[in-house]
Parts: structure tokens; C-alpha cells; sequence
């Protein structure tokens, strides 16, 4: 097996991620994206529109010359990057958004390259994490907002896309 960079292994299961989040999203009929558990809880088009939010400020930030999450607040950090995360509405929009912000974000840690994701990066809490681990947490809080769409799907009777690719199906 050839060996390949770290920032190469990590962009690649970001884009198995996001590939396995569009599958789960394009199971959804769009007539079903406004279906939440409960009223206190994202809908499946809030839950897209949140994951997109984080990856964008996330890669945004990220790949600044000297990243740093403390001189602004959460909520000030998504109206910076990604209000434009509102303007998709439809399963269309919002499944050619996930796909365009995969290229950005990719093309743009590229770029960054692999030396410097390991340099410091301040957390909104003052303490102090790399590039690259503050890019393993947004993969995760992807993956976690996805199994709540798998949720979703389960209390909608539909049978999960990776359930379905398990089973052969």
C-alpha cells in the first residue's frame, strides 16, 4: 500500500463522509425536510443547513494564515462564513451545497498544506488545538449530525442508505 500524507488520508474520509451524508439526504423525499421528532429539535433541512454552516466556517477559519476562534463568538462566526447557507432551501440547493463546499474545502486545505495544519490554532474557549485536530472535530460533528438524520429516516419508516448498501441492497 502506497503511503500518502495525512492531510490526503483525512480529506478523503471527509469526502466519504460527506458522500455517505448526501446518500442518507437523498433517501429523503424533499416533501419530508421539514420533519422533526419533536418541535424542540433541528428539521432534516436545519440539521443540512447546520452541517454546512460548521464545515464552512470551520474551513474558513481554518485555513487563514493564523486561524483563531477566540475573537469572535460562535454565532459571529457562522453569520461571517456562512449566511449564505440560508439561500438553499430546496434538496436540490442544498445537496449541490454540500457537494460545491467538499471541493472548496478540500482545494483550500490543500493549499494550506499538511506542515501547517499541524500549527496552532486557538479554540473559541482560549485553549489551543491544531489545525488538523480542529479538522478531525468537524469531520466528526458531521458524522454525529448524520446519524441523526439516520434517526430521522428510521422514525420516517425509511430504511437508512447505508443499511440498505450494507444489506446489498
Amino acid at each position: 500500500m502506497a503511503k500518502t500524507a495525512f492531510l490526503t488520508e483525512s480529506l478523503t474520509a471527509w469526502r466519504g463522509e460527506r458522500a455517505g451524508l448526501i446518500e442518507e439526504i437523498q433517501n429523503v423525499r424533499a416533501t419530508k425536510f421539514d420533519f422533526r421528532p419533536t418541535p424542540d429539535v433541528r428539521s432534516v433541512r436545519e440539521m443540512i443547513q447546520h452541517i454546512l454552516e460548521v464545515a464552512m466556517m470551520m474551513t474558513a477559519e481554518l485555513t487563514q494564515p493564523e486561524p483563531d476562534f477566540s475573537r469572535a463568538s460562535f454565532p459571529e462566526f457562522l453569520e461571517m462564513y456562512s449566511a449564505s447557507v440560508y439561500d438553499a432551501q430546496t434538496k436540490k440547493e442544498l445537496i449541490a451545497m454540500l457537494e460545491s463546499q467538499i471541493d472548496d474545502a478540500v482545494k483550500r486545505f490543500k493549499k494550506v498544506g499538511e506542515e501547517k495544519m499541524f500549527g496552532p490554532v486557538t479554540n473559541f474557549d482560549g485553549s489551543k488545538w491544531s489545525r488538523m485536530q480542529w479538522l478531525h472535530h468537524g469531520i466528526a460533528q458531521e458524522m454525529y449530525h448524520r446519524g441523526q438524520i439516520v434517526t430521522y429516516e428510521r422514525l420516517m419508516g425509511l430504511e437508512p442508505a447505508l443499511t440498505r448498501k450494507i444489506r446489498g441492497g
